[in-house]
C-alpha cells in the first residue's frame, strides 16, 4: 500500500506561523499540498506567501474561524490533512507559595485553547474530509495530527493547566479515531518533549538556558528541532496504517518534578 499522496491536496496547520506548526507547513508544502496557515499571528501571512498557500486569521476556539479555514482549504484542493499545533502554556502551582489557588479563568483558558480548540478544528475538518472522495480501496479520506506534550504523562510542578489540556488530547485520540473510522479519517497524536521554539527567546542567555535543559534529555542531549517533529507529522499523515496512536518524540526524556 503506497503512502498517502498529498500532491494537489490541501492541508490546514493551526499555529502554522511559527515553531512546530511552521516546520510542518513547510514539509506539507514540499510534499505538494496547498497549505492554509491558520493562526492568530499576522506573521502567518508572510509564511503563507513563502509557501504558496493562504493565511486565515483563526481563533481555534471559534467555529466560525474554523469553518473559514476549512472553506479556504477546500477551494485549493480536497482537504486531506489537519495539523493541530496551536496552543498556549500558563505556569502556576495549584496552590501558590502565598497560599492563593490557581486562577480558574487561567485554567479554563489553557484548556479552552489547547483541548477544546483542537477538538473544534478536528471535528469540523473531519466533517469536510468525510465529504471528499476516498483515495484508495480502503476508503481513506484524510489524516489528523494533534499536538500533545510529554507533560501529559510527566507534567512538572506548575503545569497543572497545561498537563490537563494535553492529557485531554491524549485521552480523546483513541475514541475519536474510532468515531472517524467509519468515514476513513485517521487520527494520531504527537507528544513532544523539549523542543527549540521561540518560547525560549533568543540570545546568549536563552542559548545557555536551552543547553542546560538539553542535559536532561537521554539522547541526543539537546533540545529537539521543529523539523524533527515535522518528520513525525509527515509520517503520521502519509503512513496509511498509522491510526489511534500517541507517539512521544522527546529524545527519551522523562521529566522530573521540576
Amino acid at each position: 500500500m503506497p503512502r498517502l499522496n498529498l500532491e494537489g491536496t490541501s492541508s490546514i496547520i493551526t499555529g502554522g506561523a511559527s515553531g512546530i506548526g511552521l516546520a510542518a507547513a513547510r514539509q506539507l508544502a514540499a510534499a505538494g499540498s496547498h497549505v492554509v496557515i491558520a493562526d492568530r499571528k499576522d506573521e502567518g501571512q508572510a509564511v503563507a506567501s513563502e509557501l504558496g498557500g493562504i493565511f486565515v486569521k483563526c481563533d481555534v476556539t471559534s467555529t466560525e474561524d474554523a469553518d473559514a479555514a476549512i472553506a479556504a482549504a477546500s477551494e485549493l484542493g480536497p482537504l486531506r490533512a489537519l495539523v493541530n499545533s496551536a496552543g498556549i502554556g500558563w505556569a502556576g502551582r495549584t496552590v501558590a507559595r502565598n497560599g492563593e489557588p490557581f486562577d480558574l479563568d487561567a485554567f479554563r483558558k489553557v484548556v479552552e485553547i489547547n483541548l477544546v480548540g483542537s477538538f473544534n478544528m478536528l471535528s469540523r475538518a473531519a466533517a469536510a474530509m468525510a465529504k471528499t472522495d476516498p483515495v484508495d480501496d480502503d476508503g481513506q479520506r484524510g489524516a489528523i495530527v494533534n499536538m500533545a506534550s510529554c507533560a501529559a504523562f510527566d507534567g512538572q510542578i506548575g503545569q497543572c493547566a497545561y498537563s490537563a489540556s494535553k492529557g485531554g488530547i491524549v485521552g480523546m485520540t483513541l475514541p475519536i479515531a474510532r468515531d472517524l473510522s467509519s468515514v476513513g479519517v485517521r487520527v494520531n497524536t504527537i507528544a513532544p518533549g523539549l523542543i527549540d521554539t521561540p518560547i525560549y527567546g533568543r540570545g546568549e542567555k536563552a542559548d545557555e538556558f536551552k543547553a542546560h535543559l538539553g542535559e536532561s534529555v537521554l539522547f541526543p542531549k539537546r533540545l529537539g528541532d521543529g523539523e524533527e517533529l515535522a518528520f513525525m507529522v509527515m509520517d503520521l499523515i502519509t503512513n496509511p496504517y498509522m491510526n489511534a496512536e500517541t507517539v512521544r518524540v522527546d529524545g527519551g526524556i522523562r521529566m522530573p518534578p521540576k
